[in-house]
């Protein structure tokens, strides 16, 4: 009976977390050069410090980063953890030259950001990187996966090596992130959440 009430007030929590839309990148065989250079990218140590060439540039960067940090508040409370994320997500974007805020779009649909989120399919972090990746391109170390850094970095790489691999058709694009291309679902969703959620006008000079 107690259950019952607690249930009709919504206080009754599920044991498990709800599972995330999180995709399911289906293993292809890549070859030796492609494999080699998307290893080269994973492997790249160099520090994600962003380098502005004008204050203009800064200035603009601060405030998408305001703005993204207090978009974000609901989801990441913690404010380090907010500047740390955006931070990360900006450099990882700008190197793989995707638009920062389709990633932080995805995400969103991905995991809701939620750091250690594990798909049905086996998928994990923030952008829900399938497993095998670190076998294909990385170091094999499947638990880095939820390394927020770690985990940006194979999803960003991973994205724009389907986006290439789609010429440009990020519709396709998102099908193959999510193993489930042919079928709109999953790509409208993540549009929807660029273009509302995380719609911001410089956004745009930064199309994959």
């Amino acid at each position: 009976m107690r259950r019952r009430r607690l249930a009709a007030l919504g206080l009754l929590l599920p044991i498990w977390p709800r599972p995330c839309w999180g995709g399911a990148q289906q293993y292809e065989t890549l070859a030796d050069s492609v494999r080699g250079a998307l290893a080269a990218q994973i492997a790249d140590r160099v520090p994600p410090i962003r380098r502005f060439d004008t204050e203009e540039a800064r200035e603009a960067y601060q405030r998408w980063l305001a703005q993204m940090s207090t978009r974000l508040v609901s989801r990441v409370p913690e404010m380090r953890n907010r500047t740390d994320l955006l931070q990360c997500l900006d450099y990882e974007c700008t190197r793989a030259g995707l638009d920062r805020q389709l990633v932080l779009g995805l995400i969103q649909v991905e995991s809701n950001f939620r750091k250690y989120a594990i798909s049905d399919a086996g998928a994990r972090g923030l952008m829900q990187v399938m497993p095998f990746w670190t076998e294909l391109i990385g170091d094999g170390n499947v638990r880095r996966l939820f390394e927020m850094r770690t985990n940006l970095r194979y999803g960003c790489v991973i994205l724009r090596h389907y986006v290439d691999g789609e010429r440009g058709d990020l519709f396709r694009a998102l099908g193959r992130y999510n193993g489930s291309v042919g079928q709109a679902a999953y790509p409208n969703a993540v549009l929807a959440a660029w273009k509302g959620d995380w719609n911001f006008p410089e956004g745009a000079r930064r199309s994959g």
